[in-house]
């Protein structure tokens, strides 16, 4: 039975990212002893490039392939994991190009790795974790949509609760705008009864000191009536 193409070329991508990272550890360590790396960058450059291209050009051929019913949709979303997943040690692998003077972990182990083999983890694919191995390509997105709906679900809880203590906390602004109304209210209304007493006050002063004033005039009236008597009263 010949070999599916599409997994051949899934195999040569693989390789070449394996070939990639290679060049970029060999890159390390001639700089590492101070030796020129311009020739392996030129290589590295080209072969990111070239592996790019092998994976759009798998990313094409799969979807040909579903569209046409050539594959089984589980194996379909079994390959399209294996492109992502390419698609990400791809990007890897430009990061690590880019950066100057270190070397990744990931570098480093995947060429601890043994060969890719059809069938089993490629090692350079980042282990799964245990949420979503196994799981299809419709499986991870219904978890992915329960995920995002228990967050919208919170997210509303707490949007709920946060609307509740502002409305709280507007009805306990307009009970303080009521209370200093009140305030204001019975301050005038001492300032007011505060004004009149001491109106009152001085009035009742003014009238002590006329009283004061007439029962003095009486009284001397009255001494002058007792001496003018005592004058005229006849004596023997």
């Amino acid at each position: 039975m010949a070999p599916d193409p599409w997994l051949s070329q899934y195999d040569a991508a693989c390789q070449l990212a394996q070939e990639v990272a290679e060049r970029i550890q060999e890159r390390s360590r001639h700089r590492r002893n101070g030796e020129s790396s311009a020739k392996l960058n030129v290589i590295i450059r080209s072969s990111l490039q070239n592996l790019k291209e092998k994976i759009d050009q798998l990313k094409d051929s799969l979807l040909r392939a579903v569209s046409t019913h050539q594959i089984t949709r589980l194996e379909g979303d079994r390959r399209q994991n294996l492109v992502d997943d390419l698609l990400t040690r791809q990007k890897q692998l430009q990061a690590s190009y880019k950066n100057e003077g270190t070397e990744p972990d990931v570098i480093r182990s995947s060429l601890m790795a043994g060969g890719v083999k059809r069938g089993v983890t490629n090692p350079w694919l980042l282990e799964e974790s245990e949420e979503t191995r196994g799981l299809g390509f419709d499986e991870i997105r219904q978890q992915q949509r329960r995920i995002i709906e228990e967050q919208d679900a919170g997210l509303d809880a707490l949007s709920s609760i946060i609307s509740r203590q502002k409305q709280m906390g507007q009805e306990i602004g307009n009970e303080l705008d009521e209370q200093n109304e009140i305030i204001d209210d019975l301050t005038n209304l001492v300032e007011n009864t505060d004004s009149r007493l001491r109106t009152q006050t001085r009035h009742v002063k003014m009238v002590d000191r006329k009283s004061t004033s007439c029962g003095m005039l009486v009284v001397i009236v009255l001494l002058l009536i007792a001496i003018a008597v005592v004058a005229v009263w006849p004596t023997k």
